[in-house]
């Protein structure tokens, strides 16, 4: 195995903004967070050489270098299960998926670069009806995309050591962040991103389910602007005073997404008898105490934000370390790309 370098780049490519993060490992569980920074997009990323163009403005942006690069993607044609299969090495389960996907996950998987890792078990969750069958993650990302990505990391980047998709960065990043919450409960994270968000339920360190919910922060946007005829800026600011006119679109807005949380966990509930007693909240609209506050309300469970890079060590000099608190909810992504790279993951 090649050994982990000791200071990383991590990336987190969404549709309308770059985050960035620079770590450097100062122990064996110890990481330092010296540089971030959010670049907001200007034209699509549709092509190599727009989003090559925008990756050396976020470079740019970040400042500082680092040795390692480790990218986090997303993308609408993502595709993330689990899939129960006999104990298999993964690289030959990779062929499998890609040669007989509608078999294995009643998809075709021709179109797709696919991976898949074996998902540790924490020895509560077994069944004995399914005898020595072991679940998998499987990932997955359209081949053109992929293609288009390499194109624009050849051209814009020094070099990248991982490519990961946005969500499983996230639960990554929770795992360092929280590790005595991720090791002994039952906890629920949601990641909100910008069209779709992702559900992930986890047993004692085990994922259990995983979802894409048809609800992002551009549909919250919408609902808000659209009930309340108001632009985007006033809506937010009546939300956080609490505007009870506001309260109550958000509440309608957040319907979709609090009823496919809630059958989530009637899943775990159900299937592993366990409780759930917290919802773990990531993305753009977790700035908003009041979009929580509301949420929680909807599912009678208290809904929580939480920032990775809160648990690195920081080192920031200037302007940068006065505007920390207001970016470091962006970051999760990025920080558990680079995190895991930094473990030599």
């Amino acid at each position: 195995m090649a050994k982990a370098p000791t200071s990383v780049i991590g990336l987190d490519i969404g549709r309308y903004s770059i985050k960035s993060v620079l770590l450097q490992r100062k122990g064996s569980d110890r990481f330092l967070i010296t540089h971030y920074a959010t670049h907001v997009l200007t034209e699509p990323t549709d092509t190599a050489e727009a989003l090559a163009r925008n990756l050396k403005a976020a470079l740019k942006e970040l400042g500082g270098s680092a040795k390692a690069y480790a990218v986090a993607v997303s993308n609408t044609d993502a595709m993330i299960r689990i899939i129960e299969q006999p104990e298999t090495p993964p690289h030959i389960l990779r062929d499998a998926l890609r040669l007989n996907g509608m078999a294995l996950l009643n998809q075709d998987c021709k179109s797709y670069i696919l991976d898949c890792d074996l998902i540790p078990s924490s020895g509560s969750t077994l069944d004995p009806e399914n005898g020595n069958r072991k679940k998998y993650l499987v990932g997955g990302l359209p081949r053109t995309h992929v293609a288009m990505l390499k194109e624009a990391f050849d051209a814009g980047l020094p070099g990248v050591d991982a490519l990961k998709l946005a969500p499983i960065c996230a639960f990554n990043a929770f795992e360092y962040t929280y590790p005595e919450i991720f090791n002994t409960q039952a906890f629920f994270l949601v990641e909100i991103g910008h069209v779709n968000s992702t559900v992930m339920v986890v047993l004692k360190k085990e994922l259990v389910l995983v979802r894409t919910i048809d609800f992002g922060g551009k549909a919250l946007v919408d609902a808000l602007t659209g009930l309340s005829g108001e632009p985007a800026d006033m809506v937010f600011q009546a939300l956080e005073q609490e505007d009870e006119v506001m309260v109550e679109y958000t509440r309608v807005a957040v319907n979709v997404l609090a009823r496919e949380i809630q059958s989530s966990i009637g899943f775990l509930e159900h299937r592993h008898e366990e409780t759930i007693g917290k919802v773990y909240i990531s993305g753009g609209p977790t700035k908003s105490q009041t979009f929580l506050k509301v949420l929680g309300e909807e599912l009678q469970l208290p809904c929580e934000s939480w920032s990775a890079a809160s648990k690195f060590e920081a080192n920031f000099s200037g302007h940068r370390a006065d505007g920390f608190h207001q970016h470091e909810l962006d970051l999760n992504v990025a920080c558990g790309a680079a995190a895991e790279l930094l473990k030599g993951n």
